[in-house]
């Protein structure tokens, strides 16, 4: 009829959260100084744009806490640099290995996306969120950014979209508003900040919820002391 539980709130299991997949570029003009206009996130190092979103986007990645998070790369083609896991912490240590221009030069935002949609693959999320950052104009890849906007759609993933440096406002804005998204202009690393808490707040997640808890019941400790009761008394009866 009833049994002590132990509901572990902690275990992975128990997080109704999101899948975000990051798409972060890493063209050569991602190589470009003066981001960081005040000097507020760089400590007085002399910082690269490439450098800067790294560092935004680990304390993004870190702020997640119930949801699973992946990231993709990007320049002249595009690449799963982590899938999306629950292993936030890997995620973020991960990012301290990605260097700009490893992806080449150019600046492929159709093949970012159709990267993103392959990450969500085996996702059984029911909230599919990719954070497009980008600094320039679509000049590279086989896929172009409405065909891939077009897989991101049919794939029900909401694109939020950032430009930073030249970014090419109109294609960002397009793609973010046919996939439910959001389009956002971050004209300093401050802003770029901002606009992570932004979409932090956005799409919160709840910690968890009673169809997702893991618990253990322990019921079978008490079956078993009222068996052994039922037994003592039936032995003393027996005796009688």
């Amino acid at each position: 009829m009833s049994s002590p539980i132990i509901v572990d709130k902690s275990n992975p299991l128990n997080r109704f959260g999101k899948d975000i997949v990051l798409g972060i570029d890493a063209s050569g003009s991602m190589n470009a100084s003066g981001f960081d206009r005040d000097d507020e996130l760089s400590g007085g190092e002399r910082l690269s744009r490439f450098a800067l979103s790294k560092m935004i986007a680990k304390e993004f990645i870190l702020n997640r806490s119930s949801d699973n998070v992946g990231v993709v790369l990007y320049g002249d083609f595009a690449f799963i640099a982590s899938p999306i896991t629950y292993e936030k912490e890997i995620v973020a240590d991960m990012l301290e290995y990605l260097t700009q221009g490893m992806a080449g030069q150019n600046t492929a935002i159709g093949e970012a996306i159709a990267m993103g949609v392959r990450s969500f693959e085996f996702s059984k999320a029911k909230s599919r969120v990719m954070i497009l950052l980008s600094d320039g104009e679509h000049n590279s890849g086989r896929i172009s950014p409405k065909d891939a906007t077009a897989l991101a759609k049919s794939a029900n993933i909401k694109i939020y979209t950032i430009g930073i440096g030249e970014a090419d406002s109109g294609l960002m804005r397009e793609i973010a508003k046919e996939t439910g998204g959001v389009y956002y202009n971050a004209p300093s690393a401050k802003d770029l900040q901002s606009v992570y808490n932004a979409i932090d707040k956005l799409e919160s997640s709840k910690i968890s919820s009673k169809e997702y808890k893991e618990k253990d019941y322990y019921f079978q400790a008490l079956l078993l002391l009222a068996s052994l009761f039922l037994l003592l008394l039936l032995y003393k009866e027996l005796k009688k």
